[in-house]
Order: structure tokens, then sequence, then C-alpha cells
């Protein structure tokens, strides 16, 4: 979330800020729940003084034997005065932790200003794209031969689901293994095996919760007597829609040494997402689906270093694409076409022949300190006082959609594709998916 100081000290700067995101930020709300905040917390000071000046009272009449029961009569009014203000003003807390945590991210000063993707600007292109003489075809048509299977999915799970067999499910399998072996042995990341499965506390670090639950697959799990607590309750699971999650966690409620920093990992696991509403083409194939697996890359750092990690953290990714000969492009987001947790995002769009278009792959963000906030994610110089860290996440890449690619970019007119030279050893050697017949 936002500092709310910044709310108290200049919220018209805020709300300007937040409007070239498309937000309004209902400025009457904050201002009516921050009057009475320090309204209450003035009273309670004032009931505060009243206490202490009625018990030295009591205390001197009782000294001299004097009667002081209406100044213990006024304490109790005063007391249940005092209980009452804690009371809502807890609740009012809550209310302003509530509205705060729905705001998303300041924009960095270097992201352009802009509605929607139209404004996005296109930092840099990569590869040749492919020119073909015969009539190419998309992934789902080049698939079906190969081991592409939705009718199966659809049978056993529902629409939006795959299943992978033979030389495509090897393919997959591949294309992971060979992304982790870059960014663990070319650019020093840490290899993760999380929990696929997170609390709420987890969804709410990484701001998923409140504002996106409607986009999360929920799990309800009832929790035996003694386990985690003591009593019997049910608490909610969710199946993660991104390894981002798990592993940014990790520093949750921590002090990390300023040595130790930054942190970088990487962690290949499947993710789960609604995707409510219709998405047109992209209902076809294995653009958008409810399951589906990335390899992810988290780093944290210090807030003087943050955006340049980010650029490192993209220009990893981007060597998996290069790697594998697929032309892409790098497009820095505009303010109204950012995530809501991000102050600087970088999107890489690798090119699917059968749309004629780039197709995001990748999104590679800077979060400031708008999760380390929600997560108390904190580092320490010495024995300074504790700051907010930084945290950074990109896919490093989506599997599913390396796959398509390589489908479509590397197709044959007889319907074999070829595999590109850096990803052969992780298919035992072969150098293209040949159709069955």
């Amino acid at each position: 979330m936002i500092d709310p100081q910044l709310l108290r000290k200049d919220i018209a700067a805020v709300a300007a800020r937040l409007a070239t995101r498309k937000f309004i930020l209902p400025v009457e709300q904050f201002n009516a729940l921050e009057a009475e905040r320090k309204q209450l917390q003035s009273r309670t000071e004032e009931l505060q003084a009243k206490r202490n000046q009625l018990s030295k009272a009591v205390g001197m009449k009782k000294a001299k034997g004097e009667d002081a029961t209406a100044e213990m009569e006024l304490a109790i009014q005063v007391n249940s005065d005092m209980e009452a203000g804690a009371a809502r003003l807890s609740v009012l807390q809550t209310e302003i932790a509530d509205f705060v945590a729905g705001i998303p991210n300041l924009p960095d000063e270097s992201v352009p200003i802009g509605s929607d993707e139209k404004d996005n600007l296109e930092i840099k292109q990569w590869g040749v794209i492919p020119q073909f003489s015969f009539a190419i075809k998309d992934h789902v048509d080049l698939g079906a031969p190969l081991g592409l299977d939705f009718a199966s999915a659809a049978k056993i799970s529902g629409s939006r689901f795959v299943v992978l067999k033979g030389q495509l499910a090897k393919l997959h399998r591949a294309l992971a293994q060979f992304m982790l072996d870059v960014h663990t042995g070319q650019h020093a990341y840490e290899e993760l095996y999380v929990p696929f499965m997170v609390n709420a506390a987890s969804m709410r670090g990484t701001g998923q919760l409140p504002k996106f639950e409607v986009d999360l697959f929920k799990v309800p799990r009832k929790m035996g007597e003694g386990e985690e607590g003591g009593e019997e309750r049910t608490e909610n699971f969710y199946l993660i829609p991104t390894a981002e999650v798990p592993v940014t966690n990790l520093v949750r409620d921590t002090i990390t040494a300023a040595e130790a920093l930054p942190l970088k990992y990487v962690a290949h696991t499947p993710c789960f997402r609604s995707e409510a509403g219709s998405y047109g083409r992209d209902v076809r194939g294995m653009i958008r689906q409810h399951q589906f697996e990335k390899v992810e890359l988290v780093q944290i750092a210090t807030p003087e270093e943050s955006m340049q990690r980010l650029e490192e953290l993209t220009r990893h990714a981007e060597t998996i694409l290069e790697m594998l000969e697929l032309p892409y492009r790098r497009v820095l987001l505009c303010t109204g076409d950012m995530g809501f947790g991000s102050t600087k995002t970088y999107d890489l769009e690798v090119w699917i022949p059968s749309q004629n278009a780039y197709r995001e792959i990748s999104s590679c963000s800077n979060m400031g300190d708008f999760q380390a906030r929600r997560m108390q994610a904190r580092y320490k110089v010495g024995n300074n006082k504790p700051e907010l860290l930084h945290t950074l996440n990109g896919s490093g890449l989506a599997v599913g959609r390396t796959g398509v690619a390589l489908l479509e970019n590397f197709q044959e007119e007889d319907g074999s594709i070829r595999i590109p030279k850096a990803l052969q050893p992780y298919m035992g050697g072969i150098t293209s998916l040949k159709p069955k017949a």
C-alpha cells in the first residue's frame, strides 16, 4: 500500500498522480475519516488528562479523610467514555487501513502518462520476424498432431485447460528446465520450491487481496482442534496466481541485513487464475488459461538500487527469448496500463505469427515499497532504524506462451516444428518435432 502519510501531507498531489492511472481517489471520504480520527485522538487525550486529574483529586481527598465519591463516579464515566472512544478508534483505523489498501501504487516519474496500451512506449525490438512461403497455422492446429489435447482437458476439468501429450509434454518440461538452468547458472538466482496454496495474509501482502479476490481460486479448509491456534475453524487458502506471492512473502515480517541484499529468487510453479470475463481471440488455445506454468523471477532490494534491479531482471527475461531465437519487443507501460501494485513495468512481448502481433510473455515490475509496507518487510544498515525494502518480480518466462511462440515461429510447411539450438540438449538432441502420421 502507499504511505498513508502522503495522503495526510498532500492528498491533492496524490490524487493528481493517481488520476493519471485512471484511479479517482475519494478525497472527501478520506478527509472525513481523518477528521474523525483526529477528533477521537484529541478527545482521548483530553479524557486521559481528565482521568489523571481525577485520580490525583481522589488521592488527595482520601489522604485528608474527605469524601471522594463525586470524583470517583466522574472517573468511572470518564473511563467509560474512553473505552467507547477506543472501540470506535479501532474500527476507524481498520476503515482507514481498508481504504488505503484499495489505492493503487503511485507511478514512478519515469513512467509515461497515458490511458491504455496505445500509449505504451516501445523501448526496443529484437530478432527477425519470420517470413513464410506457405499458409501458416496457429498453435492449436499445429499442436493437435503433436499432442495438444483440449478435448480431454475439457472432459476432466472444463474449458481453458489443456492436456499435453508426448512431444509437447516433453517440450513443456524442457522449456521450464532450460529457463531454470539459465537463471540459476548464468544470472545467479537461488532456486526455490514453494507451496502452491497460500493463506490470506500472503495474498494481502502482495496486493491480491482484497481487490482481486474474484480472480482467485479459493480453497476453504477446516482446521482441526489443536491445530494452529487450538479451536476448530475454517480458514481460506488460495491457489497461487503467480509464484510472486509465496516467494515475495518469504520476507514478510522480517528484517534483512543490508549486506545480504539483493535477494534473487527463481521458482517454477503452476499458476491458477479464474480469468473471469470474455477475452475474445484468447479463449482459443493456450494464450489464456485457468492453469498454466511460469518460471518467476523475484528480487528484493534497497530503494536506492531497485530501478537498476528492474533493468537487470528485465534483461534476464529477455535473455531467454534471445537464446530461444524468438523475436520480441520491450515496452514501457504507461500510467493507465500498469498493474495495481507496480510503480514501473516493462512488458516483453513475443511475436505470434498467426495473430500478426506481439503478445505479452513477461511483465517485469518494480513494486517499490508498496508490497513491503503491507508485509512489513524491512532491512537494516548497522544499528540504524529498519527501513522498508523494495520488491521486484517478472516472468522469466511464462512456459506455455513460450511453447506457443516456438510452435508458430518455427513451423515448417509439413507441420513439423524446428527446435532452437539452445533447447536441443533438453530435448534429448532432437532437432524438430514431427506430427504423427
